[in-house]
C-alpha cells in the first residue's frame, strides 16, 4: 500500500523541536511532502542554524519515520534554519511565543515622559480588551511599580525544577515586571552592562507571561548596550519614539529613529509621540503655551518621514496621576485622557491593527 502524505505528517507529530518545546508540524515546520514507492522525502525548517542541532533534528524525523512507516523505508530529510526571530510566526520564537505584537517605546534623552507613555500606552490597551504585557527594561530608573501603584508588590513563582518560572505583578489589566520590584526604595542599582542584560533577558525567558496580544517594553534612555542587545534577542515588531518639542530632545530623538532604522537593525520605527506639547491652564482651558517649542516633533516626523503618533499636553493631572499609580487615560473623557487615546488608535492603525 502506497504511504500517504497524512501517514508522514503523523510520524513526524513525534518530532519535538528542541528549543521551541512542540512538535515540528504544529509549529507549521514541515513542507514539501513527497512520496513515491518506499520513498519519502519533505523540508523541516530547524530554529537553530548550527549544522549539529540541524542534524540531530535530521536523524529525529528518520528515526520517527521509520518507527511508524517501517525500518525499509528511504527518508530523505533536508532540514535548514528557520529566517531570524523577528521574522517568525510567533508559534515559531524561542522567546516570547505567545505575544502577538512586540512594540518597544524609546527616547533619544530622559526626562521627556516615555515611562508615562509607555504606561499610558499599555493601560489603555488594557482597557480596551486586549491582553498586554510590560517590561521595565530602564533598568536603571525602573518606574512602572510607582505609575501603576504597585510598589510594594513583588513577583511570584510557579512550577518546579526546569519549569519554575517568575508571575508576573497585575493591575489595570496589564502584566509587568520591573527591576525595580527586586530592589529596595532607597537602593541604587549599580550593574556593569552585562549584568543588565543579563537581568533583561531573564524577564522575557524566565517569566510566565501567558498568551498577550502586546508586550510593551520601556526601554533606557539614549543608544546603548541594553538596547542592542534588545534588538538581537526579542523579535520586535516596531518601535515608539517619544520627545518633547525642544530642539536638544529633537537632536536626540533624531539620533533614537535613526539607530532603529539601520541596516543591522532594521525595526520597523511606527513613529514619534510629542509629549508636553503645550500646556493649558486649568483657568485658561481655550489657551495654549508652548513652553518647550511649538510643533518639533511633528516637523522632525514629517523630516524623517516617520508618522506623527500624538501631540500630549503638559497637564499637571497626568503628573499627579503617574505619582498616584493610576494612568491618565483611564480619566476617560478629560482633554488629556482624549489625546492619549488617539495616540494609542494611530499607534494601532501603524502596526496594522484596525
Amino acid at each position: 500500500m502506497a504511504i500517504t502524505n497524512e501517514e508522514v505528517l503523523k510520524a513526524l507529530a513525534f518530532v519535538i523541536e528542541p528549543e521551541l518545546k512542540k512538535d515540528i508540524v504544529s509549529l507549521g515546520l514541515v513542507s514539501n511532502i513527497k512520496t513515491q514507492g518506499n520513498t519519502v522525502s519533505f523540508h523541516v525548517k530547524a530554529s537553530n542554524p548550527a549544522m549539529h542541532y540541524r542534524k540531530r533534528l535530521e536523524e529525529a524525523c528518520i528515526h520517527q519515520v521509520r518507527r511508524f512507516l517501517g525500518e525499509d523505508v528511504a527518508v530523505m530529510a533536508e532540514v535548514d534554519a528557520l529566517p531570524k526571530s523577528a521574522e517568525r510566526p510567533p508559534e515559531q520564537r524561542r522567546i516570547l511565543p505567545n505575544v502577538k505584537k512586540i512594540i518597544a517605546v524609546a527616547s533619544g534623552k530622559g526626562g521627556v515622559g516615555k515611562s508615562t507613555i509607555t504606561a499610558n500606552l499599555a493601560a489603555g490597551l488594557a482597557s480596551m480588551g486586549y491582553k498586554v504585557g510590560l517590561v521595565d527594561a530602564d533598568i536603571y530608573g525602573p518606574s512602572m511599580p510607582l505609575m501603576f501603584d504597585v510598589f510594594n508588590e513583588k513577583p511570584g513563582v510557579a512550577g518546579e525544577g526546569s519549569d519554575n518560572k517568575i508571575v508576573p505583578v497585575e493591575n489595570y489589566g496589564v502584566k509587568m515586571l520591573s527591576i525595580g520590584f527586586f530592589a529596595e526604595a532607597n537602593q541604587a542599582i549599580v550593574w556593569r552592562g552585562p549584568m543588565a542584560s543579563k537581568a533583561l533577558s531573564q524577564m522575557f525567558t524566565d517569566v510566565h507571561w501567558g498568551e498577550l496580544d502586546f508586550m510593551l517594553i520601556d526601554l533606557p534612555p539614549g543608544t546603548g548596550d541594553i538596547h542592542l542587545q534588545l534588538v538581537q534577542q526579542i523579535p520586535l515588531d516596531g518601535v515608539v519614539i517619544v520627545s518633547t518639542p525642544q530642539a536638544v530632545a529633537l537632536a536626540d530623538a533624531r539620533k533614537g529613529v535613526g539607530m532603529f532604522k539601520l541596516e543591522n537593525i532594521n525595526i520597523p520605527v511606527l513613529g514619534i509621540v510629542e509629549n508636553m506639547s503645550w500646556f493649558t491652564p486649568e483657568e485658561l482651558p481655550d489657551n495654549k503655551y508652548y513652553i518647550f517649542g511649538k510643533e518639533g516633533a511633528k516637523n522632525l516626523a514629517e523630516e524623517m518621514n516617520v508618522k506623527l503618533l500624538g501631540q500630549i499636553p503638559l497637564v499637571q493631572s497626568i503628573r499627579e496621576a503617574g505619582d498616584a499609580g493610576r494612568p491618565a487615560v483611564l480619566q476617560e473623557t478629560t482633554p488629556q485622557a482624549l489625546a492619549l487615546k488617539e495616540m494609542i488608535g494611530n499607534i494601532l492603525e501603524s502596526i496594522n491593527i484596525k
